[in-house]
């Protein structure tokens, strides 16, 4: 056994893992594509990280995929606590920051602490949206609900009633940041979307 991998460390690790299972049972608004049901936030996670290993190309700004990957997995962990923030609907986003802040702290916590503060780093640079890892995680974060919601017919859009309009105020500049080739080519399936 490694010196650093110890019974404490890994009883830590597992504590952790353990924990983030939670993050199956919080249902999302998005349905799946083919509508059966809602996804819940560990398959949007899961469905990021494949969304960033397959686009990797598409950031036209010089990324560590890696990194990217690392930070979509954990960006939705607080949502066990502080549970999903949907982007149609209104709430106090102060609120939802300090649930979600600390929520971070309470869950990366439970890790050895090297692994939790380097997680819980991820995950504040994700929030911020300043680095280029940061700023494409977030842009594929939109990405892949919009790209749910055309191929669901409208999904969260009708629920919700959103408008084109709505569509590329609160998708285009998040994803466009993060890849102009993206906004483009999701802003024509938006428009045909809202044409047909």
């Amino acid at each position: 056994m490694p010196e650093s991998l110890n019974d404490k460390t890994l009883d830590k690790q597992l504590d952790f893992l353990r924990e983030i299972d939670q993050l199956k049972s919080v249902i999302r608004k998005s349905p799946l594509i083919d509508q059966s049901r809602k996804e819940n936030s560990a398959e949007h996670s899961w469905h990021l990280a494949m969304y960033a290993l397959i686009l990797k190309d598409s950031s036209e700004k010089e990324i560590n995929i890696e990194r990217v990957i690392k930070m979509l997995l954990i960006h939705d962990i607080v949502e066990i606590d502080a549970g999903d923030h949907p982007l149609h609907e209104t709430i106090d986003n102060s609120l939802q920051e300090e649930a979600e802040r600390k929520a971070a702290e309470r869950i990366f916590s439970l890790l050895p602490d090297q692994q939790g503060n380097e997680l819980k780093a991820l995950w504040y640079e994700f929030e911020a949206a300043e680095s280029n890892d940061a700023v494409f995680a977030k842009s594929l974060d939109r990405l892949q609900p919009l790209i749910h919601n055309v191929a669901a017919n409208g999904g969260t859009w009708v629920e919700g009633n959103v408008s084109h309009e709505q569509v590329k105020q609160r998708y285009g500049s998040v994803i466009n940041a993060g890849s102009k080739t993206l906004w483009d080519y999701a802003k024509d399936l938006v428009k045909k979307y809202f044409k047909s």
